[in-house]
Order: structure tokens, then C-alpha cells, then sequence
């Protein structure tokens, strides 16, 4: 099953260049319902060309998104836990003293921030999707910006931890995505981002039937394309984990038993998160 989508209407496009590497020369990948796929022939990068302009992208996240969030927000928070874990957070939240911040861009209700709250962190909150954003703040207590990362403009050096889960596969210019978190993170503070991962198991697999081949991504990154996109932006990246072998329901249970701890063995997982770090000292 893929993952909840909006199928693109008539909004603006606009011709891109490969967000990791600038080439401009690509070749068809994937196509699919409105939308294709091209990959970088110097890169390898998969990204939507033509893509929606990111005005008309914001317009998609509305109260059908929101429901879709809502229903399903207790077993993201649990992944999203899990995936924390699995990339050493209790590390990190080892080695800070004092007050401890965190901003999670693309928060949704808030409930990650909530259980960072109550674990004694100063939270914030970035949510572009405005009902989801304004439950988390009437629910949960937490202090979520409404819009984009970039038009909330935190103050530069400002959080310890900036978290960022099934986001940056929506963004049409990551790299400049990135060159904000830089500035926003304090120097020696970690960025940790989770995100489809197209070199994975599922992908190879299901090729254009992948789940996440939805109009929403409009870039699919593999583990080489994202660590290259984050290294060239100035990240230092201490750790790479992916997880999931096969969806629910794509195969019989004993399969999936089988399948999904290979993949994340194998690092051929459906989902990457990476542990960056920017240079400097706490």
C-alpha cells in the first residue's frame, strides 16, 4: 500500500537541476499517476522533474492530510522513538548538561515534542500543515510554528538537537533545507533526519510500485545521494541505520519475519535515518 498522497492538479512546475551534485543532465526513471522520476546521470539522485513549486506543495498538507495524521500518529511516534534509539540518542541526551533543546521540523501534532518535554528538553515545533499544527498546541501544550522551516528564522546556534522525519523527501530545495538547519543547529549540535530510502530492499523490489513513489516525495534519496547532499552542506555524519524489510501486507507474516531483520542487517532497509553533527564544540 503507498503511503497517503495527493495527486497533483494543475500547479505551476518548474524545471530543476540535480539538488546534490547541480548536474543537469538526467534520464527518465519512474512514472507514475501526474508525476515522474528522473535520475541524475552523474549523481544517481531520483527526484521528480518538473516539480510543483513549493507554494502549491504547502497547499496539499490541509484537513484530509491532517485526518491522515491524526489516525495514525501513535504508531509514527512509536517508529519515530524506535528509529531514535536505534541512531543513539540516549548518547547524545548523555552528553549534554544543563538545558538540553530540540526542534522537530515537520512535528505534526506534536507528540515527539511533548515526550521531549516532558523528558526535560526546551522544544519548538515546525509544522506546515496547520490543523495538525494547532492541535499540538491546544492538546499537548507545545509551541509549534505554522509554515515552513525557513519562514519560522530561529535565531542562528539555537538548538542542540534538530530532528527531522519523513520531511526532507517533501522539501524542492534540500539543500537550502540544510544550509538553515546548519545555521539554526548550535556549533557541535546533531541533526538527525529519517527518510525513504530508494537503494533499500522494498524499492528494488516493487521499482515504480515502491510505496513511497507518491506525488508528495519529490525526491528519493539513496544512502550515497543523502550523506553526499549532507556532506557537501558541511554535516559531519557519525552513523547510518535503516530498518524495514518488507511492508505489512506485501507478503506473507513468516516472510516479512524473515526479511526484515536481513535488511537491517544488510542496511537495505526501507527507511534510513542518519546522525550528522555540525563541526564546532558544545
Amino acid at each position: 500500500m503507498k503511503t497517503f498522497s495527493k495527486l497533483p492538479g494543475s500547479e505551476p512546475m518548474r524545471e530543476v537541476s540535480c539538488a546534490v551534485c547541480g548536474e543537469g543532465k538526467s534520464h527518465p526513471y519512474w512514472k507514475s499517476d501526474g508525476f515522474g522520476y528522473v535520475k541524475c546521470s552523474s549523481c544517481g539522485l531520483i527526484y521528480q522533474n518538473p516539480q510543483p513549486l513549493q507554494n502549491a506543495l504547502s497547499m496539499r498538507y490541509d484537513d484530509e492530510y491532517f485526518s491522515y495524521e491524526i489516525n495514525n500518529e501513535k504508531p509514527f511516534f512509536s517508529l519515530m522513538k524506535l528509529g531514535l534509539k536505534d541512531i543513539g540518542f540516549d548518547e547524545i541526551e548523555a552528553q549534554l548538561l544543563g538545558e538540553k533543546s530540540f526542534l522537530d521540523i515537520g512535528c505534526a501534532t506534536g507528540m515527539l515534542i511533548a515526550d521531549m518535554k516532558k523528558r526535560g528538553w526546551r522544544v519548538r515545533g515546525v509544522e506546515i500543515c496547520r490543523p495538525a499544527a494547532e492541535y499540538g498546541v491546544r492538546e499537548r501544550g507545545v509551541d509549534i510554528f505554522i509554515g515552513t522551516f525557513e519562514e519560522a528564522n530561529f535565531g542562528g546556534n539555537s538548538f542542540d538537537v534538530i530532528h527531522a522525519s519523513h520531511l526532507i523527501e517533501h522539501l524542492t530545495d534540500p539543500a537550502g533545507f540544510l544550509d538553515e538547519v546548519m545555521r539554526t543547529l548550535k556549533p557541535g549540535g546533531w541533526f538527525i533526519v529519517a527518510t525513504p530510502n530508494v537503494s533499500g530492499f522494498q524499492a528494488h523490489l516493487f521499482q515504480e510500485r515502491w510505496r513511497s513513489v507518491i506525488a508528495d516525495h519529490t525526491y528519493l534519496f539513496s544512502k550515497a545521494t543523502l550523506s553526499r547532499l549532507l556532506r557537501n552542506r558541511g554535516f559531519q555524519i557519525e552513523q547510518v541505520k535503516t530498518w524495514g524489510g518488507l511492508a505489512v501486507g506485501a507478503g506473507p507474516s513468516w516472510v516479512k519475519r524473515i526479511v526484515d531483520p536481513l535488511a537491517k542487517k544488510t542496511g537495505l532497509g526501507d527507511v534510513m535515518i542518519l546522525r550528522c553533527r555540525k563541526p564546532g564544540i558544545l
